[in-house]
């Protein structure tokens, strides 16, 4: 999906390095996936969240390195076959391999709590024979701590976004969809999310006629909600994958949702926080931490009646929502703005090669 987590990622940490004059060769298994030096590797998406290597990927892949004289591997975990076979690819070239781990969890043992752990445990012994692993936040490290990660090889480097793009600023949205106020979900629509509820809470709390609930995105539960939920007061927007039409609606949001049962650290939470609305996010994965004490941050066993509760106090209190959102926005200058992310980012590459490529113009 063009707009999602790691899409976003990907983009924003090669770009942002190639503007620091660090030559970076971007391999991908995406046909859509071009700019900078790119090389796309030949592979079968069997579902939406794995993908399986082409014949002759691992040789074009070693080929590739060689040729284009590579220092550092930094790969984005994509739950992808090609990854298990990455640290001995790498180190018999006598390259080190730095890992982001992208995947979502939740330490609670729900359901999805559950799934995680598995997925984490599977990638644990892969993530052993890397040289570095880049995780979000201290809970997603402690996790892989406990499933034998060195503590050593571990480096915190969260999510990051362009605080001078993503600002607060004015935006017609909300007119444009006949409301003076907007609370807004963005991300994709499948059962983890949670956005059944979160409409039905949105509905149940009675909002009056100058409110919409905007909700962006694709997935698996788009069709079933929009058939559900055939209400004026809620607007489907769909997948928004136009930067400018991005920044506009989450300028427009007085209030940023985001439900979900299971999370690594959101990239659209980030944004939404650095526009300047009011985060509301479950306290799973790292999201928790970005949200506590900028936001209101809802209990995943008691979803249903948080989600409730808190849409009425915003509906009640539009100064709540403000204020809030002004706490969300410095909230993501100090600690999540994509330029101090990549100077550490740099450190991290630096600690395992030589200089040469890595020193910014």
């Amino acid at each position: 999906m063009a707009g999602d987590g790691l899409t976003v990622y990907s983009r924003e940490v090669t770009r942002g390095l190639d503007e620091r004059g660090v030559e970076v060769v971007f391999f991908h298994h995406d046909p859509g996936s071009a700019g900078l030096d790119s090389v796309e590797l030949p592979s079968l998406r069997i579902s939406q969240g794995w993908t399986i290597a082409g014949p002759g990927t691992r040789s074009r892949l070693r080929r590739a390195l060689v040729e284009h004289r590579i220092d550092v591997v930094h790969v984005s975990l994509a739950f992808s076959s090609d990854d298990f076979g990455l640290p001995e690819l790498c180190h018999g070239l006598g390259l080190p391999l730095v890992a982001t781990m992208h995947a979502p969890f939740d330490v609670r043992l729900t359901w999805w709590g559950g799934l995680s752990h598995v997925l984490y445990r599977i990638y644990a012994a892969l993530l052993c024979r890397c040289d570095r692993v880049i995780v979000f936040g201290a809970a997603q490290a402690r996790l892989l701590e406990s499933m034998g990660v060195p503590s050593g090889r571990l480096r915190v480097i969260p999510n990051g976004v362009d605080v001078g793009h993503f600002r607060p600023g004015s935006s017609t949205f909300a007119h444009d969809l006949g409301a003076e106020r907007l609370f807004v979900y963005l991300g994709r629509l499948d059962a983890e999310k949670n956005v059944a509820l979160l409409i039905d809470a949105f509905l149940d709390s009675s909002p009056p006629p100058t409110l919409r609930l905007a909700v962006a995105g694709s997935g698996r539960e788009r069709d079933h909600l929009e058939r559900r939920h055939r209400d004026g007061r809620v607007a489907f927007l769909g997948l928004i994958t136009e930067e400018r039409r991005r920044v506009a609606l989450l300028r427009a949001a007085e209030a940023f949702f985001l439900p979900s049962s299971i999370e690594g650290l959101s990239l659209a939470l980030l944004e939404a926080m650095a526009c300047g609305a009011c985060p509301v996010a479950t306290d799973v994965g790292c999201d928790g931490d970005v949200v506590r004490g900028a936001g209101i941050t809802l209990d995943p066993l008691d979803l249903a009646g948080e989600l409730g509760r808190a849409m009425t106090r915003l509906i009640d209190s539009p100064a709540l929502a403000a204020e809030l959102g002004r706490l969300a926005r410095q909230r993501v200058l100090a600690r999540y703005s994509l330029r101090a992310n990549l100077d550490t980012l740099l450190d991290v590459y630096r600690e395992l090669v030589p200089a040469r490529r890595l020193q910014p113009v």
